[in-house]
């Protein structure tokens, strides 16, 4: 059922183009939909595709919204800030450029509260997508609940009570898709070494993945319990786990995650700096 949120977008790339196509015509109208962008062709193809307004600067219409998406990289955002400033009234900013704390846009904004923080990931551009949300006190429920109706368009959403944790969620499920990539693609050089072409190789890698992955959603038992289902002892499976085990990859993975949490931290503190 369509409502009459209007919604805003400064920036027209990859992440607003997923989230517009997931609510155009969908949760609200299309022409309820403006988009500012700097480059016209995002502009023009954004305005034929949805059929969303868009524009290559900003403008009045920007006062009159209920919501307004922040999708610039983050080394963009304070002077993006700056220049929606002048156009601010109550709408709800909802931010999702890693690593910029909610925090910092309201110091540049004057101390201005009515912020959300979400981190999707890019699954979000087929609608299975992940975010975390981190909304600030002044957040009404209602708002809320435009942020959760808004990111569930394009997947499944957790809210975190503590912004820090938004940096854990980025480590997780916003780094990682490149994960489960470099794993299948690790899976697919394996196939290939053992004698396959590279088409049976994808074949292989990317459907035992995808089926791994739904038996998991679809079964009561934990990964854990499926995992030692499949690992008869002396067997084949038992040979390659032992094989991570003697790397140590879990211990390998945990400490990547860690290192892209940490690195959100440190870009909260670069780009937040004045």
């Amino acid at each position: 059922m369509q409502s009459s949120l209007t919604i805003g977008f400064i920036g027209g790339g990859n992440m607003a183009t997923a989230l517009i196509a997931g609510l155009a015509d969908k949760l609200t109208q299309a022409s309820c939909i403006h988009v500012v962008d700097l480059n016209l062709e995002n502009v023009e193809r954004l305005c034929h595709q949805y059929g969303v307004s868009a524009t290559s600067t900003m403008d009045e219409k920007l006062r009159k919204l209920d919501v307004v998406i922040f999708a610039v990289k983050p080394q963009q955002m304070q002077q993006v800030i700056a220049n929606f400033a002048p156009f601010l009234e109550s709408q709800l900013l909802l931010s999702v450029a890693a690593g910029i704390r909610a925090d910092d846009m309201s110091r540049w904004l004057g101390g201005y509260q009515k912020i959300v923080r979400t981190m999707p990931n890019t699954p979000a551009m087929i609608g299975k997508g992940m975010s975390g949300l981190f909304a600030m006190a002044a957040v009404s429920p209602e708002q809320r609940a435009n942020v959760q109706r808004i990111m569930q368009a394009v997947g499944e959403t957790l809210w975190v009570e503590q912004e820090s944790m938004i940096d854990a969620v980025t480590a997780i499920s916003g780094s990682g898709p490149a994960y489960v990539f470099y794993f299948i693609e690790a899976l697919q050089e394996a196939a290939v070494a053992l004698g396959f072409d590279a088409k049976q190789a994808q074949q292989l890698a990317m459907t035992t993945f995808s089926g791994a992955v739904q038996l998991a959603q679809q079964s009561d038992d934990t990964v854990q319990v499926l995992r030692e289902k499949v690992t008869s002892k002396g067997g084949t499976t038992h040979a390659a786990l032992s094989s991570m085990e003697q790397c140590e990859l879990k211990k390998i993975i945990m400490q990547a995650a860690q290192a892209a949490a940490l690195r959100g931290k440190a870009l909260g503190e670069e780009f937040g700096q004045s």
